[in-house]
């Protein structure tokens, strides 16, 4: 039996066909994700919602070529950001994406929407229950926005783009997988934070039902052929899914940002983010370590003088893992903290000597930062009593010595994903629904 898997992603839209008998995922086709609307304030990203289903669009029937059999569509996407629809599934705006900064700033007298609902939440002490989930891109700091802005109609439903996509194939609203509610759901309950939205003007909010499971959510006929169509499900906790993480595992995902995240079966808050899992459970999550865009600092650096006078490099990051390969060790120390995150927002490089000062030694150094920071931020779960260490994500692929450095931080058995980790989430629940 075949399926077929979607992940609207900020970046691509990418899908594959799901072979269930043989657990196996199939080539990926992608589409580009849309690019935000141009002429925009400075800050807004907004997307126009039918250029995504068109990308959609295309990637299925590029898979309904592959697999003319398939009868299910299993969807993951991008959490964060909103787009609201009627209770037609018809758009009221476009797609604001979880990147859009309009949240930080303010009127001539008005406090910008972000601490303000950072200041409410803090006062009533809801911050734990949400699960410490608050970005200037996050479901709520928008609506509290488009609230101040009286951009919020009383008929209109927050879902995210994902769930829009599906709701347009199925012709009706659908219910929102909790995985997708990140920063909404009272966790100690598992429903709507009511009192919460309450607080920031939102208790007469209209909200999707919430689902737990995975079950079917409709029907959509697509070029002639019916399919089943599954709700969508959060890209973190489905690309963690396939990796396979399991209680008492730790899970290191390391691309174009960094993540180091727990599974446990019961609601502990900390000094980290709280997320619904599948299954009932939770998910444990440090986000936005620099990884692979802070790296991406380095190389721009490395190669600024080759463009400006026109030259374009084949292969840099093949080059670098050759001259890293060549460094055993390096006394430069280097902090890629160069975007805001839970380890700062400024970076450095220090120890420079005339030995050390190259490709190898700066990459080796970065290389270890990452492990080292992975290590550190670990400590916030509490006893390091872990079984195993589950890498997954590009760079860890990519890069031989990260893993090395990772494997010796850790001193535990390390555990690598096999690679299209969301694709292979997909695959795990359309094989989960078929019992």
């Amino acid at each position: 039996m075949r399926c077929l898997g979607i992940d609207i992603g900020s970046t691509s839209i990418k899908g594959a066909v799901l072979d269930l008998e043989q657990r196996s995922v199939g080539t990926p086709v992608s589409s580009p994700f849309p690019a935000p609307i141009a002429s925009l304030p400075e800050g807004w990203v907004e997307i126009e919602p039918q250029a995504v289903c068109k990308s959609v669009d295309e990637v299925i029937a590029t898979l309904m070529e592959q697999a003319p059999y398939a009868d299910r569509l299993l969807f993951s996407g991008q959490m964060g950001g909103l787009i609201l629809i009627d209770d037609r599934a018809q758009p009221l705006t476009n797609y604001i994406s979880w990147r859009d900064q309009r949240t930080l700033a303010g009127g001539d007298s008005d406090e910008p929407s972000f601490d303000e609902v950072r200041s409410r939440w803090e006062e009533a002490a809801y911050f734990e229950t949400l699960g410490h989930e608050l970005q200037a891109g996050s479901t709520t700091t928008l609506l509290h926005w488009l609230h101040k802005q009286e951009r919020l109609p009383s008929h209109a439903m927050p879902v995210t783009i994902a769930d829009f996509v599906i709701a347009k194939l199925v012709g009706h609203p659908i219910t929102m997988h909790a995985t997708h509610a990140i920063g909404m759901l009272d966790l100690s309950r598992d429903v709507w934070h009511r009192e919460a939205l309450e607080c920031i003007g939102l208790q007469h909010l209209r909200l999707p039902e919430l689902a737990f499971d995975e079950r079917a959510v409709g029907t959509a006929s697509v070029v002639g052929r019916e399919f089943v169509v599954h709700g969508s499900y959060g890209d973190q906790q489905c690309a963690l899914r396939g990796a396979g993480l399991k209680r008492g595992e730790l899970s290191l995902n390391i691309s174009t940002g960094s993540q180091v995240s727990r599974r446990t079966a019961a609601f502990q808050p900390g000094d980290y983010q709280s997320r619904k899992f599948f299954g009932g459970d939770y998910l444990d999550t440090i986000t936005h370590l620099p990884a692979g865009r802070s790296l991406n600092v380095l190389v721009d650096l490395l190669t600024e003088l080759a463009r400006a006078e026109g030259v374009s490099l084949n292969d840099p990051w093949k080059s670098i893992q050759s001259k890293v390969a060549e460094v055993e060790e390096t006394n430069l120390e280097v902090d890629l903290a160069f975007f805001n995150g839970p380890l700062g927002d400024r970076g450095s490089i220090m120890g420079i000597t005339t030995e050390n000062l190259n490709v190898g030694h700066l990459f080796h150094a970065s290389f270890r930062a990452m492990a080292d920071n992975a290590f550190l931020v670990s400590h916030r779960f509490g006893p390091a009593d872990w079984t195993a260490v589950v890498l997954s994500g590009g760079i860890t692929q990519s890069s031989p010595l990260l893993r090395t450095l990772i494997e010796q931080r850790f001193s535990l058995p390390i555990r690598e994903s096999a690679g299209e980790e969301t694709l292979l989430g997909l695959l795990e629940i359309a094989r989960s629904t078929l019992n």
